[in-house]
């Protein structure tokens, strides 16, 4: 069995307009199926079993269209922001508010990156629920629209800042390990981005990562995900 995941799908999508205007991010569909479909179906083929997905943006979408997560069984429950607070509340906020569906570790990925060959490993995730970090993330090679990176992954598999002038880093992939003291002191309903989260952790040395070197699209504007619906 596998630790319950948070699929993000709040946002609004504001570079993928106009696609998103009518359709949520996470819905859009990618060589067939919605890209959130893709991660459902990887987590249940890697034992996940209990998934929640936050909403804001178009929520009224979701239910419909994913149901309870039964036909990939799962256990789908939702996180609805937009109807709850008025609207998204990003990331570390979005986290806050799903913490009593979660548990005491926890997946966390976004709903609008395309990443196939990734492994929700439960013997990854076993190692971490038994550790003290406070997160774990996968790292990928730098795509074009972020050529310097977002973190420094150490030889001792420790994540570290990247430093204004130093060396490349590597870009978060959007997919980790939570445990619930990465978003401590957030209220439910706040508005908070995960960053000044992550580098807190990075401080308090419980931040670890991994390097992923398989296919990873951040579906971040149409041109990107016309162009993954060419390639097969």
């Amino acid at each position: 069995m596998n630790l319950p995941a948070l699929i993000l799908a709040a946002g609004r999508g504001e570079r993928m307009r106009p696609l998103t205007d009518h359709t949520p991010k996470p819905l859009l569909a990618v060589r067939g199926k919605a890209l959130i479909e893709w991660h459902l179906e990887a987590l249940a083929r890697d034992g996940v079993r209990e998934v929640v997905i936050n909403t804001a943006h178009l929520e009224e979408q979701f239910a419909p269209r994913l149901g309870d997560g039964s036909r990939w069984g799962l256990r789908i429950r939702y996180s609805n922001e937009g109807q709850d607070h008025g609207g998204a509340l990003e990331t570390a906020g979005g986290m806050a508010k799903a913490l009593p569906l979660l548990g005491d570790a926890f997946w966390v990925l976004a709903g609008d990156v395309f990443v196939p060959g990734f492994r929700f490993d439960p013997e990854a995730a076993a190692v971490f629920a038994a550790g003290d970090d406070w997160g774990q993330l996968w790292l990928v090679d730098n795509p074009p629209h972020n050529p310097l990176g977002d973190f420094v992954l150490d030889d001792e598999g420790r994540i570290q800042r990247r430093t204004e002038g130093g060396c490349a880093g590597l870009t978060y992939s959007t997919i980790g390990l939570y445990r619930p003291v990465m978003v401590e002191g957030i209220a439910v309903g706040e508005k908070a981005a995960l960053r000044p989260c992550l580098e807190r952790a990075i401080d308090a040395g419980r931040l670890s990562g991994e390097h992923h070197g398989g296919p990873w699209v951040d579906v971040g504007t149409p041109e990107r995900l016309a162009q993954l619906n060419q390639t097969h």
